[in-house]
C-alpha cells in the first residue's frame, strides 16, 4: 500500500466511526447503539485502517522493521490518522445538542472512573473488536451486529469513538480538562490494543494476517 493510500484510508476510518457515533449522540438507546454499527460495516466493506480492526495484527517487531509493514510505528500512525477523521467529524457536527450529550452520555462517565478502570473496560471493547471484524472477514456478520451495541451498551470504551466524542466538545473544555482526557485516552488505547489481541492467549489461536 503506498502512503497516499495509507493515509486517506486511515483518515476516512476515522469519519466512518465517527459518522456511527454522531448517529448513537442523535439516537440514543438500543436502537442507536445498533445504527452505530454502520461506521464499522463501512470500514470493512471499504477496507478502511481502522486501529481497533488492525491492532490483531500487531504483536512484536514488523517482519522487515519498515513503518508500514505491520510493526507498531505502522499502527500508531495509523491511529493518529483514525484522530484526524474524528476531529474532522467533530469539528463538522458538533452543535450545542451534540456536546450536551457527548459530554452526558460519554465523557463524563470516563472522567468520573479513574483511568485504569477505563483501560480495563477497553480490553473487551478491543476484544469484541477483533471478535467482529474478523467474523465479518469470514462473511459472518452477526458477531457485529450484536457485538457492537453490547460494548456501547456496556460502556466499554472504544479509542476511536471516544476521539469523535472528545472532539465535538467545545474547545475551551477540551483545554480546561486536556489531563483527565488524556490520561483515560491514553488508558483506552492501550486496553483497546490488549483486547484485540487477548485472542493470543487461547492454546491454538489463530487469525488471518492479511492487511
Amino acid at each position: 500500500m503506498n502512503d497516499s493510500a495509507f493515509i486517506v484510508k486511515g483518515i476516512l476510518a476515522g469519519v466512518c466511526i465517527s459518522l456511527g457515533g454522531c448517529i448513537y449522540l442523535k439516537i440514543g438507546g438500543a436502537i442507536g447503539a445498533i445504527l452505530f454499527s454502520f461506521g464499522l460495516i463501512a470500514v470493512i466493506t471499504l477496507g478502511l485502517n481502522l486501529f481497533t480492526g488492525k491492532a490483531r495484527f500487531v504483536w512484536g517487531a514488523a517482519p522487515d522493521g519498515s513503518w508500514n509493514q505491520g510493526g507498531y510505528p505502522w499502527l500508531i500512525a495509523m491511529l493518529l490518522l483514525n484522530i484526524c477523521g474524528c476531529i474532522i467529524m467533530g469539528m463538522l457536527f458538533s452543535s450545542p445538542a451534540i456536546q450536551e450529550k457527548a459530554s452526558a452520555i460519554i465523557i463524563d462517565a470516563r472522567l468520573s472512573a479513574p483511568a485504569w478502570k477505563n483501560g480495563l473496560l477497553a480490553i473487551g471493547c478491543g476484544f469484541i473488536m477483533t471478535l467482529s471484524v474478523q467474523s465479518a472477514a469470514s462473511k459472518n456478520w452477526l458477531p457485529l451486529l450484536f457485538g457492537i451495541p453490547a460494548f456501547i451498551i456496556c460502556g466499554l470504551p472504544h479509542c476511536i469513538a471516544d476521539a469523535f466524542y472528545i472532539a465535538s466538545l467545545p474547545l475551551d473544555v477540551v483545554w480546561a480538562r486536556a489531563a483527565d482526557l488524556a490520561a483515560f485516552y491514553g488508558a483506552i488505547v492501550v486496553g483497546n490494543f490488549l483486547g484485540c489481541n487477548l485472542y493470543r492467549l487461547l492454546p491454538s489461536a489463530s487469525i488471518t494476517t492479511g492487511h
